[in-house]
């Protein structure tokens, strides 16, 4: 992600509203830019990070505008793969040792007879090295040392210009003290990256059918660990753009600028997500009940409609998504469906105390019988149960959603 420096620059108040000044893609000196950046970093593909920055700095030359150009060279950084060197020998104990033998200078004198090649060829003699491997070794642990290896994603300059206008919106976050959103859709995934990143949310419910999530931000009082919180607050933007209908309101307070200013954002903004959407399925359990529900009753004239995950249970600073919802064409009456398959101990566990905490009698668990979810576990549950051995029986289901819609 683009350092506080790299973005500042890039931010100023217009009516009170943040804005952004992003890079023109079209613009002929911001692809050749991104152009000559793209190719300078595959020619430096097995060379050291160190060759890489050099390049980087006598590309820049005397150039005004050096933000823009090392904010673009961050981004290519930050996609790149440098490999730390392998060494035979820690390159700690080497600097240890050779710090050891005292100060050392080109000519020797009275005081000091040894100079630095002669603790250099030492040092080496004592380790079983070369002068020329140990003068390699010294550093090899440091950044510097480390070798491009693999230069991330075939970039474009178009891609390597959007990647950069997002990451500069995103940055803009790093001074905000509070957040607001409107989400419409993608409930799942937005909630997966919203666990993700670890971020402070509460939520309700909205009229339209989405939900409001207000998140507090990194400047804000009730956070204490501020720089790692906004980096992670930064980060989960690109979410947001993975769904259909959203919108964002958050208040910033950039030191450059000194006062409040209103930061929006809608699915109308320009971004594309590097992030990936959930699976359509998590299981192929689930997969197939879907598959084998539109084929029986898919039809637009059936009573009943199938949905996936189109519900947010809120659970104070949890959530539960259940897997489908079957809503009556006619009276609007709904019942949702969890299917609980092959899981891990402690993700029942976690299962059924977000079911206790729901309250829902409209939510009914499909339970396979391997997973050994005696009856007795259940009893203070809420919600209605069926078993299956192999897959869920449609008919027994559907009789079920009957007797529960509400």
């Amino acid at each position: 992600m683009l350092t506080g420096d790299l973005v500042r620059p890039r931010l100023s108040n217009v009516g009170g509203k943040l804005k952004i000044d992003l890079l023109d893609a079209e613009h002929p000196r911001w692809q050749h830019t991104a152009a000559d950046l793209i190719a300078l970093m595959q020619q430096h593909v097995g060379q050291p990070q160190q060759a890489w920055e050099g390049a980087l700095a006598h590309y820049e030359g005397d150039r005004i505008d050096y933000t823009v150009v090392r904010g673009l060279a961050k981004v290519l950084s930050d996609a790149a793969t440098f490999t730390p060197l392998v060494t035979s020998i820690s390159p700690t104990d080497l600097r240890a040792y050779l710090f050891q033998q005292g100060p050392a200078f080109e000519r020797p004198d009275l005081f000091f007879p040894q100079t630095r090649d002669d603790i250099i060829r030492d040092t080496g003699q004592h380790f079983g090295l070369t002068a020329e491997q140990v003068e390699t070794l010294l550093y090899a642990d440091r950044s510097a040392a480390a070798i491009l290896n693999d230069p991330g994603p075939v970039w474009t300059p178009y891609d390597l210009i959007a990647r950069y206008n997002l990451e500069l919106a995103r940055a803009a976050l790093y001074w905000c003290d509070g957040m607001t959103i409107e989400i419409y859709d993608t409930f799942k995934t937005f909630w997966r990256y919203l666990k993700l990143f670890k971020l402070m949310f509460w939520a309700n419910p909205l009229e339209a059918g989405g939900y409001q999530v207000a998140l507090d931000g990194p400047i804000s009082p009730f956070v204490q660990s501020t720089t790692r919180y906004g980096r992670q607050f930064a980060a989960f933007l690109p979410a947001l753009f993975l769904c259909e209908h959203w919108s964002m309101r958050a208040m910033v307070r950039p030191p450059n600028i000194g006062t409040r200013l209103i930061y929006e954002l809608d699915n109308h903004t320009p971004f594309r997500s590097h992030f990936k959407r959930g699976a359509a399925f998590d299981s192929q359990m689930e997969a197939d009940f879907a598959a084998e529900f539109r084929a029986k009753f898919g039809d637009e004239r059936a009573k009943w409609e199938l949905t996936r995950e189109d519900e947010v249970l809120l659970l104070g600073d949890t959530v539960m998504i259940p897997d489908f919802a079957l809503t009556h064409r006619q009276d609007g009456r709904r019942a949702l469906i969890e299917i609980v398959g092959f899981w891990h101990p402690d993700y029942l566990r976690r299962k059924l105390e977000k079911v206790r905490a729901a309250k829902r009698s409209n939510l009914i668990l499909l339970i396979y019988e391997g997973v050994n979810l005696a009856q007795e576990r259940l009893k203070d549950i809420p919600a209605q149960v069926l078993y299956f051995q192999n897959k869920p029986v449609l008919k027994q289901v559907m009789e079920m959603i009957e007797k529960v819609a509400e």
